[in-house]
């Protein structure tokens, strides 16, 4: 069995997916984003004439939105068994949005395409001459056919059973609930910066989300926006300690780290973070952990209407726009003075970067050797 799942490859195909779908979660959630914080609002069909501006960046990004199950779906499929699986991807993504399967219906039925494509190509047999219609004609028609009536008639009821299930458990989970659910996903999603735990964490928030549930994505978001202007925040916090933390190439990192958190990409912290990675993901989760708890608990599990956009998904959570606001405040204030507090201070050789302490073992954390200069 272990054999098995090591050879499905389960985790790495999702993964692979997911990271072809970022950028365009990330393209239209900042279109979406822009629409609706200048009162745009998502139209089921553009008529000519009768829609502004803002309310065709709604309407674009939210239709593009809107295919995440079939964008999840081609990628998995794609990941399984390369080109041949596109087709049968995308049919079957669109299946799971015709029978209202969402994000998890996308995510088995690219599976159940890849694997079909896979299994045609591998031991569908055809004369030599018929070999060059193999990936763009037999393979597409018949693992389409298959996969996309398997959504249809058997894959869809259950998952859209269970869908229904998990929706009515988070939204009736009350304040305190909420607050450890946010904490959770605070936490998770910012421990490997953008890593696998993070798109993990993803998957699960867009498929809560698609059933118009909205806190658990707009915690993990806001965590990904507030991380790296906390680092940054550290820096002040640290000069106030007279503490040096940052060589003079870190703090060239955080001028351009802490813009790219504003806009929704944490990424730009990776730097700081390698340097010291011990002491940069406690101070980065313990802010994480503090943001989801407040936004969860003080929304009730409401959140943004998109799924990207770093503050610009604050105008789309209506009058919990403040919360928002408040929650990214609390991890930066947490996250910039835990990192100043644990993170040894830098001698002046080790701040212009002529040190040889690249090469030496990673100090060990320990929170009894803390010491604030004065």
């Amino acid at each position: 069995m272990k054999d098995f799942w090591k050879k499905a490859n389960f985790k790495g195909h999702l993964l692979t997916a997911i990271s072809y779908m970022i950028p365009i979660v990330c393209g239209a959630g900042f279109i979406i984003a822009i629409g609706m914080a200048f009162g745009g609002k998502a139209q089921d069909t553009l008529v000519i004439g009768k829609f502004d501006f803002f309310q065709a960046l709604a309407t674009l990004g939210g239709k593009a939105l809107g295919l995440l199950p079939v964008i999840i779906a081609v990628g998995i499929a794609f990941s399984i068994a390369g080109k041949p699986g596109i087709a049968p991807g995308f049919v079957t993504g669109l299946a799971a949005v015709a029978i209202s399967a969402g994000f998890i219906g996308g995510i088995i039925g690219g599976y159940i395409a890849g694997w079909l494509a896979f299994a045609v190509l591998k031991y569908f047999k055809v004369p030599n001459w018929a070999k060059g219609l193999m990936p763009t004609l037999i393979v597409p028609f018949i693992a389409s056919l298959l996969s996309g009536l398997l959504m249809v008639y058997v894959i869809g009821t259950p998952v859209s059973w269970f869908t229904d299930w998990l929706t009515n458990l988070l939204k009736s989970l009350n304040g305190a609930s909420n607050l450890a659910l946010g904490a959770v996903i605070g936490g998770l999603s910012i421990v490997d910066f953008g890593g696998p735990i993070n798109k993990t964490v993803f998957a699960f928030a867009l498929t809560l989300q698609a059933q118009g549930i909205n806190g658990p994505v707009t915690a993990l978001q806001l965590t990904n926006t507030a991380t790296p202007i906390g680092f940054g925040f550290a820096y002040l916090v640290a000069k106030l300690f007279r503490k040096n933390i940052y060589t003079h190439e870190e703090v060239e990192t955080l001028k351009s780290a802490v813009p790219m958190g504003v806009v929704n990409i944490v990424e730009g912290s990776i730097p700081i973070v390698m340097n010291d990675i011990v002491r940069g993901i406690v101070a980065a989760a313990c802010g994480g952990v503090c943001e989801g708890a407040i936004l969860m608990s003080l929304t009730g599990g409401e959140g943004a209407t998109v799924p990207f956009g770093g503050f610009l998904m604050l105008p789309t959570m209506g009058k919990n726009w403040w919360v928002g606001l408040l929650a990214i405040a609390a991890n930066v204030l947490v996250t910039g003075v835990v990192y100043a507090l644990i993170k040894k201070n830098l001698t002046p050789e080790e701040v212009a970067g002529i040190t040889a302490g690249a090469n030496e073992e990673e100090e060990e954390l320990d929170l009894d050797d803390i010491q604030i200069s004065n």
